[in-house]
């Protein structure tokens, strides 16, 4: 099986999945087991994870260093309490705009992260109160929608990095970037600055993914294809400047990790939460904000990670908001930007062949380690070898045969998806969200109006009409019993059974017992079985 095939049929897969019976858990890889496709993968997602973490931070208006401790926690510590396999956690594009505006609101960034505190406590009370279960309703089509723009996000947004234009911040997903460029406008000018070094590095990187893939280097499990890749990338920027060649690539097109030049230093880069701020009313707007609109995207990362794991492993909800709960009160007291569950990191590391969380544990170690031991060593890397990564993972996740298997699904399944898909292209993540899931629930929501509710049990010809409601009648079914009732004829004869219904809606019950006035006037039989209605002993 191709990876491409691997990738498609991992998102065709239903968003319910039953818990796996005992023989097969025993079958599904432990951290022990997993080691040498975990210690690797962690790998591919350090890598990932340490450009996105910088731009992040920089695009937040906050210090570098919030970027890294974000990422470092999002690993160490949800990543311990987290039931996903799979999902990595750090600091979200989606968060962006809202940590502007709070740090600009609230006049410091301490200040801020009383409101991260907050959020933090906010989804814990949310985790325990088993608030997660809302991630069962999200629309497969939406999900499916969400993977396919941020692939082609990932394509459109790396492909300015690919060829050296890296005016925009890493892990930007939002339409209107920061510098005023647009996802579109941005690969115009990226156009007019092209850097053959970058164009080199990238294609060298690339190469190198697909050959890992296609060949028997597959085989080298031990060294992930993404690291070749970055490494092969570096190797090429390093030929470039040992020549003297003008096409070496410096300053903003290389990884530019803060160094520091003892541990001891790395107190200073710790913030505390301003205490006074906890008196003030925004500082409390802001948090529930906060912890709102983080539950809402680790929610959504969470379906999708767990569409895209191989196992097919169903991670608990209410945990992991109990688990982002932690690392964000965690966040807030030391100077850490927001975390939420992340795709693109998730991505890479299922791509990547991660079969347990110990490769997000150790991802978190690894940029712990990068910040004290080697951050001279890691800015050599050129932004354009670590596009790459992101581009193939990119690709894969927007395939062509993935719309294809959507379109075959019907309108219903194909308008919320393409709808989910240009939303989030055109706005940002959140926004883009927010309507593919208005039209997914419209969707749903005329299925229900159209659905008739009941089954007609008498023979063809028959004198009486047998007419058995299904178990479940809601208030949206109220139309389709009022005109069952309604069209009936004077002198006709209709039984009414509900002896079989676990829930009818009061309204659609008020309606029918109401309609039994009506019947007499109208010459109707209208006999009615297993109803009870209020203030009645049974009917």
């Amino acid at each position: 099986m191709t990876w491409i095939e691997s990738v498609v049929r991992r998102l065709q897969r239903p968003l319910q999945r039953a818990t796996p019976a005992p023989q097969a858990e025993r079958l599904l890889p432990t951290m022990r087991e997993s080691w040498r496709a975990d210690v690797p993968g962690s790998l591919v997602v350090f890598l990932v994870a340490l450009p996105l973490c910088l731009g992040i931070a920089l695009a937040s208006n906050a210090p570098m260093f919030s970027g890294l401790i974000a990422g470092v926690v999002g690993g160490l510590v949800v990543g311990a309490i987290s039931g996903s396999q799979l999902m990595v956690s750090g600091p979200a594009a989606g968060l962006t705009a809202i940590v502007v505006s709070a740090i600009a609101t609230l006049g410091s960034f301490e200040a801020f992260l009383a409101s991260v505190v907050i959020g933090g406590a906010l989804q814990i009370v949310l985790g325990l109160a088993r608030a997660g279960q809302i991630g069962r309703y999200f629309p497969s089509a939406v999900v499916r929608g969400m993977l396919a723009a941020i692939g082609l996000i990932l394509v459109l947004k790396q492909i300015p990095h690919a060829i050296g234009y890296d005016h925009d911040f890493e892990g930007d997903e939002s339409f209107v970037q920061p510098d005023g460029d647009t996802t579109f406008s941005a690969l115009q000018h990226a156009l007019q600055a092209v850097q053959p070094g970058a164009i080199l590095s990238s294609l060298a990187a690339l190469g190198v993914l697909i050959l890992w893939d296609r060949t028997a280097l597959r085989r080298l499990r031990l060294v992930p294809g993404p690291l070749a890749a970055v490494l092969v990338g570096v190797g090429v920027n390093v030929l470039l400047e040992a020549t003297g060649s003008a096409w070496a690539l410096g300053g903003e097109h290389l990884v530019q990790l803060p160094v520091i030049a003892q541990v001891s230093d790395l107190a200073a880069h710790l913030a505390l939460p301003d205490r006074s701020a906890f008196a003030r009313g925004e500082t409390w707007e802001i948090g529930v904000t906060i912890g709102i609109v983080a539950s809402l995207e680790t929610l959504l990362s969470l379906e999708a990670t767990d569409r895209l794991d191989p196992h097919r492993r169903e991670s608990p909800s209410s945990r992991e908001l109990v688990a982002q709960g932690v690392g964000n009160l965690t966040c807030g007291l030391v100077g850490g930007l927001p975390v939420t569950g992340v795709i693109v990191r998730s991505a890479a590391n299922i791509d990547a062949g991660s079969q347990t969380k110990l490769s997000a544990l150790l991802h978190g170690v690894l940029l712990a380690l990068a910040v004290v031991l080697a951050p001279t060593l890691l800015n050599h890397i050129p932004l354009a070898a670590l596009a790459a990564i992101l581009l193939y993972t990119g690709f894969k996740l927007a395939h062509p045969k993935i719309v294809r298997f959507v379109w075959t699904q019907g309108p219903p399944q194909f308008v919320p998806f393409l709808v989910t898909v240009i939303a989030i292209l055109l706005t940002d993540l959140l926004h883009g969200i927010g309507i593919g899931l208005a039209v997914g629930f419209a969707f749903i929501l005329f299925d229900q109006l159209r659905d008739p509710c009941y089954s007609v049990v008498s023979p063809a010809g028959a004198v009486l009409r047998r007419v058995q409601l299904h178990d479940h009648v809601s208030f949206l079914n109220k139309g389709t019993v009022a005109r069952l009732l309604e069209d009936q004829k004077a002198g006709s004869r209709l039984e009414l059974d509900a002896s079989h219904c676990v829930y009818i809606d009061h309204d659609v019950l008020e309606y029918i017992g109401n309609f039994r006035q009506i019947a007499l006037q109208r010459g109707i039989d209208l006999r009615l079985v297993g109803f009870k209605f209020p203030g009645e002993h049974g009917h």
